[in-house]
């Protein structure tokens, strides 16, 4: 019995370790984008928004008019379904960080996603993010990337 208990953990101490994905964000911009914005000469006469093949996520789907993180993933393995972004953001009216969730599907590849602060989340053009962060964790929770702006941490050697 103890040597199959040994030989187990020698066994999991000397397996290769599950890698997580290769998963990054390439760049991740900021920005307040009024509603008019997203409009298409296809959804003039259609009435369907187009989103050029990008995937758009607002925490209010009825209001396009907010501040989006525009997140450019880079996935060179297997698909990511059932993930989720989880966005961090310090206002200027508060330093404690309001979280947001976005569900998403990451396929294989480059892809954008334009993560939406709208309607009631958020106060208006003028106002922009003091620090935020990015995160993207899988359908197991697990974190396969992350992105944060200057600000979001403390620079070395500040008191």
């Amino acid at each position: 019995m103890r040597i199959a208990v040994l030989a187990c953990i020698f066994m999991a101490a000397v397996a290769p370790k599950a890698r997580a994905a290769n998963v990054e964000f390439i760049r991740v911009w900021p920005e307040w984008r009024e509603a008019g914005s997203f409009m298409s000469i296809s959804e003039y006469f259609t009435g369907h928004e187009v989103t050029g093949g990008w995937t758009v996520v607002r925490t209010h789907k009825e209001s396009r008019a907010g501040y989006y993180f525009l997140a450019r993933v880079k996935n060179p393995g297997a698909a990511a379904d059932g993930a989720t972004f989880v966005l961090q953001v310090i206002t200027p009216t508060s330093a404690d960080p309001k979280t947001f969730r976005f569900p998403a599907d990451i396929p294989k590849g480059s892809n954008v996603f334009e993560l939406g602060l709208t309607g009631a989340d958020w106060p208006g053009s003028t106002t922009h993010p003091v620090a935020w962060k990015l995160e993207l964790h899988g359908a197991d929770g697990r974190m396969l990337a992350e992105k944060a702006s200057f600000l979001w941490e403390k620079p070395a050697g500040a008191g």
